[in-house]
């Protein structure tokens, strides 16, 4: 969003994890809470002020130690997470037990629990809560292409590369200045699951400009 809005500040992009759709179609807020059926999207959930944070503060180490499990490639188990029973079901029922990843050190894994605990979720959820006024205010671009060069990395096995296949197909539309698209054996973890390859992949990227 930022390259389509300010194209004479951003001359690149690299995209990692979830695939470019360009701005436009329904209201985001009316096109999650039609997802899932009879249970309930995560994004829904996480919209609702105060509902995701009295899940997760309580508990804040525990919460992210699962929720890391339940996106990496190596641990990743059970019960889709990315949903919630509509009779007051969390997001930690469906996060797999056991050992953390193995990117995640427990002294890591305290550094960011440490962090949640001083600021609290709801700033981070709020990116989730803004997403129908990003609507409203990018509807000027409803279509547009990243004309930039460009560069997409994502994980064979996280569910934002499986649900938005479409939307890597569609790359030669969308991204005319596309680069490379590449697909590492890992889940949504990009960064910390593959960090050799992701590393290698943005240097060479970021060479060829």
């Amino acid at each position: 969003q930022s390259a389509l809005v300010a194209p004479e500040v951003f001359r690149a992009v690299g995209i990692l994890s979830v695939p470019y759709t360009p701005p436009g179609g329904p209201r985001p807020s009316e096109m999650f809470a039609q997802m899932g059926g009879e249970e309930e999207f995560y994004v829904s959930y996480f919209q609702e002020p105060g509902r995701a944070e009295s899940e997760i503060e309580p508990d804040v180490r525990g919460w992210l130690a699962g929720f890391y499990r339940a996106l990496s490639g190596d641990t990743m188990a059970g019960p889709d997470p990315h949903f919630v029973t509509r009779d007051g079901g969390t997001l930690r029922e469906r996060f797999p037990a056991g050992a953390l990843p193995s990117w995640l050190t427990e002294e890591e894994l305290g550094f960011y629990a440490a962090e949640f605990e001083r600021t609290g979720l709801t700033g981070a959820l709020n990116r989730y809560r803004n997403m129908d006024r990003d609507w409203e205010d990018l509807a000027p671009y409803a279509g547009a292409p990243i004309k930039q060069p460009s560069l997409f990395i994502g994980g064979r096995r996280d569910a934002s590369t499986m649900w938005l296949s479409d939307a890597v197909d569609a790359y030669p539309h969308t991204l005319p200045g596309l680069t490379g698209s590449h697909l590492l054996d890992c889940g949504h973890w990009i960064q910390q699951e593959r960090p050799d390859d992701v590393n290698r992949l943005l240097l060479e990227f970021l060479g060829s400009l």
